[in-house]
């Protein structure tokens, strides 16, 4: 049970700075690639519609 708690307290564990961070360059990496997103998620869902319909 001590164990648990020591893991719970413990403040080795990534900081709300980082994260962020993170998600800031995430977000910014999608923001800058958004063309190339969208037109890769739909050649996708097309590939996937018209191979369900073979089926």
């Amino acid at each position: 049970m001590n164990h648990l708690k020591a893991f719970l307290y413990e403040d080795d564990g990534v900081g709300v700075v980082e994260i962020i961070l993170i998600l800031v360059v995430l977000i910014s990496l999608v923001l800058i690639f958004k063309k190339q997103l969208t037109s890769l998620v739909k050649n996708i869902f097309t590939k996937i519609v018209s191979e369900s319909n073979n089926v």
